[in-house]
């Protein structure tokens, strides 16, 4: 009976895991659709092999808690998260992008501006479609997709590494972002995180990490 009873909290929270994945891949493509086109405040975590997203704000909801400090604006801007990225550049970004690059003739501008390619299409290019649009030179194509490539590793979402259990952060974060809901009176107040038997122990000691003091009774009750 005790062997039955471990498989079924086995199951239990492997479905709840699921669960949880599914949750966080809809609130990426919901924060990056109609956060008001900009996703510069979106969090991408790799919690210990498992990828979230979520918006800062969902990670700041509890002031002064080690997570809130942890993506503040301050180290925010330390990562590099707060700047504007490649594929989010107008036609005019790109003008002005390529106008800066050392060796390239002032005229080759015009090629993008005349165009009109967004940073998302300059990202994509490469020797045929600089052709097409204009770009003919050997010199400067090379020159241009050497840039593009440098341009493209930069804009690589930047992931935050959260070295503790998928299945207890995620429970903490999928609270947070119901309290949210819920202070924009979008939805009731939730219920406390519901945690499976195996994982109690574990998921108090996360809490208790990020939540020191009497935060932490926001989320244990």
């Amino acid at each position: 009976e005790a062997i039955n009873a471990r498989q079924e909290a086995l199951l239990q929270a492997e479905l709840e895991m699921r669960h949880l994945e599914e949750t966080f891949e809809d609130e990426h493509k919901f924060v990056t659709t109609f956060a008001c086109g900009d996703t510069k405040d979106v969090a991408m975590l790799n919690v210990s092999g498992v990828l979230m997203a979520t918006k800062r704000s969902t990670l700041q909801a509890v002031e002064d808690s080690v997570l809130a400090q942890q993506f503040d604006d301050t180290k925010w801007q330390e990562q590099g998260c707060n700047t504007s990225r490649a594929k989010d550049w107008t036609s005019d970004d790109v003008c002005g992008w390529v106008r800066k690059i050392e060796g390239i003739p002032g005229g080759v501008a015009n090629a993008f501006k005349d165009n009109e390619i967004t940073g998302r299409e300059l990202l994509a290019l490469g020797a045929a479609g600089l052709n097409a649009i204009g770009v003919k030179r050997p010199g400067t194509v090379y020159l241009l997709i050497d840039e593009i490539k440098k341009l493209q590793e930069a804009s690589q979402d930047i992931v935050t590494l959260i070295e503790h259990s998928p299945y207890c952060f995620g429970k903490i974060l999928d609270y947070l972002r119901l309290k949210q809901l819920c202070a924009q009176e979008l939805a009731e107040e939730p219920d406390l995180p519901s945690v499976c038997d195996l994982q109690k122990s574990r998921f108090e000691k996360v809490v208790r990490y990020y939540f020191p003091g009497d935060s932490v009774k926001l989320i244990l009750g």
